[in-house]
């Protein structure tokens, strides 16, 4: 929606009616809601859910990486001063912002998972609607198809993978702006018929479905600010390897159900293959998964969010409406 168009919408609310703004996008609508909650005397509140720092590179390839850094460190400040608090997903991501200077008071809420998340999937329906045999071994990597999430490493990590495990597939499901790149690197490799292409699926039975098939989680993420993909294996019960890097690593601590490994090729692609072979492991990881994701109930972090809600709002004692 457009910066005029935006305004007239948000301009119709009846200030009765709101008794504080949260935030939850940059740009346009940033700016269009603090502006808004400055003009009614309202608290604002944002959550800082994007790590602009290192996304802006492979989207502007031609901009230095060092001026690159400063836009986007600039633009974070800049947006962060527009609010009374912030909200950060992870400590890691907590300790950038301060890194970068940002002054606004920073309270640590993560996502935390709905309760449909736990819905077991049908991993029988995933593999049919695929075409994938069921005795198939599957290494999948749940998300959006961008080049920041690192994906073309597990491309790689999976050709050292089927060096010990030849009968594995990798399934990548999402969509997203590396897609095109990554077939072509599949094709260059001579695996089309070893990676599937799962395309966006639906949350409530697809996405379920591919977790429940897969036999194990990859995940190698440089810029995560939380890393909900791997709360969402988890609860379905998913072996999960990965590295930990920024956000994730607040969500992979020791008994999560998850083997932390560096990004690295042999090290990564030999604990894949551990999983993979270990079916003790598998079931030990799987377990101790369900119960970790558990942990991270949405109900709970909304409850802290309506606490924060109360600290911020000005009219207490009134029906609490949030814009």
């Amino acid at each position: 929606m457009r910066w005029g168009a935006l305004n007239r919408v948000l301009d119709a609310i009846p200030r009765r009616q709101v008794d504080l703004v949260h935030i939850h996008t940059p740009f346009v609508a940033h700016y269009a809601a603090a502006r808004f909650a400055r003009t009614n005397g309202l608290p604002c509140v944002a959550t800082y859910h994007t790590f602009f720092e290192e996304y802006l590179h492979h989207y502007v390839p031609v901009l230095p990486r060092r001026i690159g850094r400063f836009l986007a460190r600039s633009f974070t400040r800049s947006q962060c001063d527009d609010v009374q608090a912030l909200i950060a997903p992870s400590d890691p991501m907590r300790d950038v912002l301060l890194e970068y200077g940002v002054s606004t008071p920073i309270h640590v809420l993560p996502t935390g998972l709905p309760a449909d998340r736990f819905n077991p999937g049908i991993a029988e329906r995933f593999r049919a609607d695929a075409r994938i045999p069921t005795g198939r071994p599957l290494v999948t990597y749940v998300g959006r198809v961008a080049h920041e999430k690192n994906i073309e490493f597990l491309v790689k990590v999976f050709v050292e993978v089927r060096k010990a495990v030849p009968e594995a597939m990798l399934v990548i499901a999402g969509e997203g702006p590396a897609r095109e790149s990554l077939r072509q690197l599949v094709v260059r490799l001579g695996l089309e018929n070893d990676v599937h292409f799962a395309g966006y699926l639906d949350r409530n039975t697809g996405l379920l479905d591919c977790y429940a098939a897969a036999n194990v989680f990859v995940f190698a993420s440089r810029t995560e600010t939380q890393g909900l993909v791997l709360l969402e294996a988890m609860a379905q019960g998913t072996p999960v390897v990965s590295t930990a890097e920024l956000g994730t690593r607040s969500i992979l601590k020791p008994g999560c159900g998850a083997l932390v490994v560096d990004e690295k090729l042999e090290p990564f692609a030999a604990a894949v293959v551990r999983v993979l072979q270990d079916g003790n492991l598998r079931r030990d990881l799987s377990e101790r998964g369900r119960t970790y994701a558990r942990t991270w109930s949405s109900a709970i972090m909304a409850r802290k969010l309506a606490d924060l809600y109360d600290s911020l709002r000005v009219s207490p004692g009134t029906e609490r409406v949030i814009a």
